[in-house]
C-alpha cells in the first residue's frame, strides 16, 4: 500500500474487504434506526392519498410516528456520542523535531524508502513496544491533548516509541525495528481502513462516555456493534500488519532478526528494573529520574548473568539510538516520571512527597530508607500486639475450686483496658480464639508517630522512654515503643531482633503469632498507602493520576510482607552492628552488602523464621556476620 492508498501488499485486500464489513455493520446499524421514519412515512403518504382510510389506520400512523421520532432522536444523540467522543489516548512524552532531528530524519528517509507518508510526529512511551497512534479526532484539540500538526485533519498518526529501545539498542537496530511499523502509515491513510478505524475507536470511546456521564443506555448498543465488528475489526488490523510487514521486507532485513533479539532482551530487563529496583523506590515517594539510562545497566548485567545473551554486549561499542536526542538526560527524566504514574499511580509532577532521586544517591537515600521504615512498621505492629518483651512464661494450672478473673490488658499508659468478648485471654495483650490471635490494645502514641513520620520522609528525634519507678509493675504494653527502657548512652530506642524473634518462634508448630503479625501489617500498610492516596489526590495531581493505569505487582499477601519487614530488620542490625550496607542490584534491586560483596543467603534464613517458627537459621546467619540481636536498632 503506498502514500496514495493503493493495495498491493499481502495483506492489503484482506484488510480492505475487513473494513468494507466494519463499515457495512455501521450502514445497518443506520438502516435500523431509519427504519421506522420510512415506515412513518410510507402511512402518511398513504393516508393523505386515501389509500388506508378509515379505522384503525389513523392511530396506527400516530404511535408509528411516535416511535419514529423518538428512535431518530436516540439515533441522533447515539450518532453525536460516537462521533464527539474523544477516542483515548496514551499517555505520552512527545518529542518535538527541534528536540530529535536526527530521530525524525531517520524515520522520514524510513517513510521515503517504503513511499508511505511519514508520521505526523514523534512520541515517547516507557514501555517495550512501538506503534502508531491516530490523534486527529476533533475532541482531542477540544481538550488540548494535540495541539500540532498531528491534530490536524488528515494527518499521518504519530509515531510511538518505547524509550528503553532508544536507549539500549544501536542506530541500525533501531532502524529496522521501526521499518514495519512506519509502513503501518500507508494503510492508515486508506479511506475505508480509516474510516472503519474510526467508528471502532467511536464506539469504544461511547461506552466510556455512557458510563461516565449519566448515559447509560448508550452504553449497551454501542457494545453490541463492538461485538457484532469485533472479528472483523481483529482480522483487518491482522491485514494491516501484514502489508506493514511486507512492505518493510526490503529494508534491514537481515538486522531485523538481530533486532528482535534485542526486544525480547530488552522486555526482560525493563520489567526487572521496574519490578525490583523503581517500585521500591516508588512506594518511598520518590522516582529514579534516569530509568532509561539504568536500563543499559541492567540490560549488560543480565546479558553477563545469561548464557544465551553471551556476545550481546560487544555491541555497546556502536552508536547508541539516545544519541539521536538533542537532550537524552531531560527526556529521560520526563520518561521516568511518567513510568511511575503509569505503572505506580504517582503524580504527575514532583514534589515534596514525590521527588527525584540519581542512581548514585539510591541505596543510601532508598534503600536504607525502605528498611528503616519497614522496621518501624514492624515495631509498630508488634506495640499494637502488646508483645511481652521476654520470654513467655509458664501459666500456673487454674484452681477449679477458684475461677481466675481474665487477666486485663493495659493501654500505652498503664490504663485498664476491656477485655475481648471473643473468648478467654492468653498472654497479656492477646486474644486466643477461633480466627487465632487478635490485637486488642492500641499501639503506643511514640512508635505511631515515628513510624508515621518515617514513612513521610520525615525524621522526627526519637523521643526518650519514660523512666519507670523501682520495684513498680511494668506491664508489657506500657513499656514505651520497643518494649524495653530506652538504653543509656549512644544507643537508639528501637526494635531489636530478640524480640521479633521470640515472638516468631513457634514451638507448637501453629505459627499463630506470625499470622496475627502479618495481618496486623497487612492492615498498617493499607491505611499507609490509603493516606498516600488521598494527599496525592488533594495537592495538584488528580485522582486518576494517584490510580496506575498498568500495575506492576498484585497486592502481596500478609506472609510476604512480614517476610519482607523482618528481611528489613535483620538488614537494618547488620548495617548498625556489623559494618554492612545498603547496595543496588539492578535487577534484584535492593541487597545487603557485607565486605563490599552481596549477600544473597538471607531469604531461606527468614522464610523457615515466618513460615514454620524456626529461628535456628537466622540465627546461625546472624552469629557469622556479628550481629547482636538484643542491640537497639535505628529506626530513621
Amino acid at each position: 500500500m503506498s502514500g496514495t492508498g493503493s493495495i498491493a501488499e499481502v495483506g492489503a485486500p484482506s484488510a480492505r474487504s475487513r473494513a468494507l464489513a466494519v463499515l457495512r455493520v455501521r450502514s445497518r446499524a443506520l438502516a435500523a434506526v431509519l427504519l421506522p421514519a420510512a415506515l412513518a412515512v410510507v402511512l402518511v403518504s398513504a393516508r393523505m392519498t386515501g389509500r388506508l382510510a378509515g379505522d384503525p389506520w389513523p392511530a396506527v400512523t400516530l404511535v408509528v410516528c411516535a416511535v419514529a421520532a423518538l428512535v431518530l432522536l436516540a439515533g441522533g444523540i447515539f450518532g453525536a456520542v460516537v462521533l464527539r467522543a474523544g477516542p483515548a489516548v496514551t499517555p505520552t512524552v512527545p518529542l518535538s523535531e527541534a528536540a530529535a532531528p536526527d530521530l525524525y530524519r531517520l524515520v522520514r528517509d524510513l517513510a521515503d524508502r517504503m513511499d508511505v507518508p511519514a508520521p505526523s510526529a514523534i512520541a515517547l512511551t516507557p514501555d517495550c513496544d512501538s506503534w502508531l497512534e491516530d490523534r486527529t479526532h476533533p475532541a482531542h484539540r477540544r481538550s488540548a491533548i494535540s495541539t500540532g500538526p498531528e491534530s490536524e485533519p488528515g494527518a499521518a498518526p504519530v509515531l510511538v516509541i518505547g524509550s528503553p529501545f532508544l536507549w539500549w539498542m544501536r542506530v541500525a537496530e533501531l532502524r529496522a525495528v521501526l521499518a514495519p511499523v512506519v509502513a503501518g502509515t500507508g494503510p492508515s491513510a486508506h479511506p475505508d481502513i480509516a474510516d472503519a478505524r474510526g467508528f471502532v475507536r467511536g464506539l469504544d470511546a461511547a461506552v466510556d462516555v455512557g458510563g461516565r456521564r449519566g448515559l447509560g443506555w448508550i452504553a449497551p448498543p454501542a457494545r453490541l456493534l463492538l461485538r457484532l465488528c469485533r472479528t472483523d475489526a481483529a482480522e483487518m488490523e491482522r491485514g494491516v500488519a501484514a502489508a506493514a510487514s511486507d512492505r518493510a521486507q526490503g529494508v534491514d532485513y537481515g538486522l531485523r532478526i538481530v533486532a528482535q533479539e534485542q526486544v525480547g532482551l530488552a522486555y526482560a530487563g525493563w520489567d526487572r528494573l521496574l519490578t525490583r529496583v523503581a517500585l521500591p523506590a516508588w512506594r518511598m515517594g520518590r522516582w529514579p529520574a534516569h530509568l532509561d539510562a539504568g536500563v543499559v545497566s541492567a540490560l549488560t548485567e543480565l546479558s553477563r548473568r545469561d548464557r544465551l545473551a553471551d556476545g550481546f554486549t560487544s555491541r555497546l561499542g556502536e552508536r547508541p539510538a539516545c544519541d539521536l536526542l538533542e537532550q537524552p538526560g531531560a527526556i529521560d527524566e520526563a520518561t521516568s516520571l511518567l513510568a511511575a504514574r503509569l505503572f505506580h499511580g504517582g503524580p504527575a509532577e514532583a514534589g515534596p512527597d514525590w521527588s527525584p532521586v540519581d542512581w548514585t544517591a539510591y541505596p543510601e537515600e532508598v534503600v536504607d530508607r525502605k528498611w528503616r521504615t519497614e522496621a518501624a512498621r514492624l515495631h509498630t505492629a508488634l506495640d499494637a500486639l502488646a508483645v511481652p518483651t521476654g520470654p513467655p512464661t509458664a501459666t500456673p494450672a487454674p484452681d477449679p475450686t477458684h475461677p481466675a478473673e481474665p487477666l486485663p490488658a493495659h493501654g500505652p499508659n498503664g490504663s485498664r483496658a476491656p477485655t475481648s468478648p471473643t473468648g478467654p485471654t492468653g498472654p497479656v495483650g492477646v486474644t486466643t480464639g477461633a480466627g487465632g490471635p487478635t490485637a486488642y490494645a492500641s499501639a503506643s502514641t511514640s512508635a505511631s508517630a515515628r513510624a508515621a513520620s518515617t514513612a513521610s520522609g520525615r525524621r522526627p528525634s526519637v523521643p526518650a522512654a519514660p523512666s519507670v519507678p523501682t520495684g513498680a509493675p511494668t506491664p508489657s504494653a506500657a513499656v514505651p515503643a520497643a518494649g524495653f527502657p530506652s538504653p543509656a548512652g549512644d544507643a537508639f530506642d528501637g526494635p531489636t531482633l530478640e524480640r521479633v524473634l521470640g515472638h516468631l518462634t513457634d514451638p507448637g508448630g501453629d505459627c499463630l503469632a506470625a499470622e496475627a503479625l502479618a495481618g496486623r501489617l497487612s492492615g498498617d500498610l493499607a491505611r499507609e498507602e490509603h493516606a498516600a492516596g488521598n494527599r496525592a489526590g488533594s495537592g495538584k495531581a488528580t485522582g486518576a493520576d494517584t490510580v496506575p493505569l498498568f500495575p506492576l505487582q498484585p497486592p502481596r499477601s500478609g506472609r510476604d510482607l512480614l517476610a519482607d519487614h523482618v528481611t528489613a530488620l535483620v538488614c537494618c542490625a547488620a548495617v548498625d552492628s556489623a559494618g554492612a550496607g545498603p547496595g543496588l542490584d539492578w535487577l534484584d534491586g535492593p541487597v545487603l552488602l557485607v565486605g563490599g560483596e552481596r549477600r544473597s543467603d538471607l531469604a531461606p534464613r527468614v522464610l523457615s523464621l515466618v513460615e514454620d517458627g524456626d529461628p535456628g537459621p537466622l540465627r546461625d546467619w546472624l552469629a557469622e556476620l556479628g550481629v547482636r540481636p538484643d542491640k537497639p536498632i535505628r529506626l530513621v
